[in-house]
């Protein structure tokens, strides 16, 4: 799914950690607009089960799901703090897999981020970063993922 952004100018990364951490990012993506930084989670959920939000916290039929959308939120906060970058916004996404999702994605909230996490099933992940700006920039864009990968490692270095 990601190969088909790679030829409209987005820089994909694979399977990174924040240096000194030991958590595991899925997906980096920078647009060539050089705004943003997209922190894209994969997770795969029970099929029979919809994801939905639940008093404000998303469930996988009953079970609360909720820790999954916190922690990568916090995995963007990190993200953010790490590139310093004034002026790119990190977006947190979860891409769930099976588990159909309620009228295709969510926005759910977690305390201490300033805005929405979408948790999306797979059909709606590139309708959703089709709302990039559509500017290039590629110098910036250049510029953001050499941040990038200067702050984020493979995962499996020095892990």
């Amino acid at each position: 799914m990601l190969t088909a952004l790679e030829a409209r100018g987005w820089a994909i990364r694979h399977d990174l950690r924040l240096r000194g951490r030991r958590f595991n990012l899925d997906h980096v993506l920078v647009p060539p607009c050089g705004t943003a930084v997209v922190v894209l989670d994969t997770k795969a959920w029970h099929r029979g089960r919809t994801t939905a939000l639940v008093r404000g916290r998303v469930h996988c039929g009953a079970e609360d799901r909720h820790g999954q959308v916190q922690k990568v939120a916090g995995y963007a906060r990190l993200i953010e703090t790490a590139l310093g970058m004034p002026g790119v916004a990190v977006w947190p996404l979860l891409v769930v897999h099976g588990s159909p999702v309620a009228g295709g994605q969510l926005e759910a909230r977690v305390s201490g981020w300033n805005g929405p996490v979408y948790v999306l099933g797979p059909e709606a992940l590139l309708p959703r970063l089709a709302g990039a700006p559509k500017v290039w920039d590629p110098r910036r864009a250049e510029a953001v993922s050499a941040r990038v990968d200067s702050v984020l490692l493979p995962y499996t270095e020095g892990a």
